[in-house]
């Protein structure tokens, strides 16, 4: 009887081991689910998350757009409020820095003297938006700029066949990234909190890297006061780049000829 008890002990120990050896193993296949919580976008193949990806962007009212961008051969650097009807803020390169301001279809430039040339007015127009007529081509050259889906329509292209990459963040953002040609063609983060909207872009061929923030969030946008703002009807002052200096290239015209693309 007494040697009956440590065997029955230990084939009861032997039985124990064995099943919590069995369920380490199963709770260590079993990790937590990196898709939980998500908005489920990174199940998704990487043409799928794109096309959900620029299918937010352009329903969307607007956006913070923030980076660089090489466009005409040219760095630029770029902070703007975008919305549906027009959008502000500041684009530099490493000659001037342009304040741009659009409402509708009116757009306002403030940039400094150097970039009226030598125009009579180049020293009084340093610290006011000058009122840019349509037909005038700095006009083209700028629009682009503060148009929502032309420059969103520009950025949001991957060249290249789509992989899907690992998990990241974009600031506080859980964002899944998607690759073009193994990175050549391009890298877009698309968020996976929320709505899928794009959050980051790098560029193919080294052409800029910029952040896409605040989705829909509301911005003011109204015209500067008249004391600010200074017009010369049709006839804008003669600027430096009309003698070869530092504005972003003309870009091809989309549709009615109001819209351009300044990526290009």
């Amino acid at each position: 009887m007494t040697a009956y008890l440590p065997a029955a002990r230990l084939r009861r120990a032997a039985f124990v081991g064995v099943l919590f050896a069995g369920l380490a193993v199963t709770g260590a296949g079993c990790g937590p689910d990196p898709d939980e919580g998500t908005n489920g976008v990174g199940k998704l193949s990487a043409d799928q998350i794109e096309n959900k990806a620029k299918a937010a962007a352009g329903a969307a009212d607007s956006v913070h757009l923030s980076g660089t961008l090489v466009s005409g051969g040219k760095s630029f650097t770029l902070d703007m409020r975008l919305g549906k009807d027009g959008g502000s803020g500041e684009l530099k390169s490493k000659d001037d820095t342009f304040q741009l301001l659009r409402v509708g279809e009116q757009l306002y430039l403030k940039a400094s003297a150097a970039f009226w040339g030598k125009s009579d007015s180049a020293g009084k127009l340093g610290d006011k938006y000058v009122k840019v007529p349509e037909g005038d081509p700095t006009y083209k050259q700028f629009r682009g700029f503060t148009d929502m889906h032309v420059l969103l329509d520009g950025l949001l292209g991957l060249d290249g066949k789509l992989a899907k990459g690992d998990y990241t963040k974009v600031g506080p953002t859980r964002a899944v990234l998607v690759t073009a040609d193994q990175g050549k063609g391009g890298k877009l983060s698309v968020s996976l909190e929320g709505t899928p909207y794009p959050l980051r872009l790098e560029r193919a061929g080294g052409a800029g890297r910029v952040d896409l923030a605040e989705w829909g969030k509301a911005f003011p946008l109204e015209a500067p006061a008249q004391d600010q703002t200074v017009d010369y009807g049709s006839q804008m002052p003669t600027t430096k780049e009309q003698g070869g200096g530092s504005a972003p290239a003309p870009s091809p015209s989309k549709g009615s000829g109001q819209g351009s693309d300044p990526t290009k």
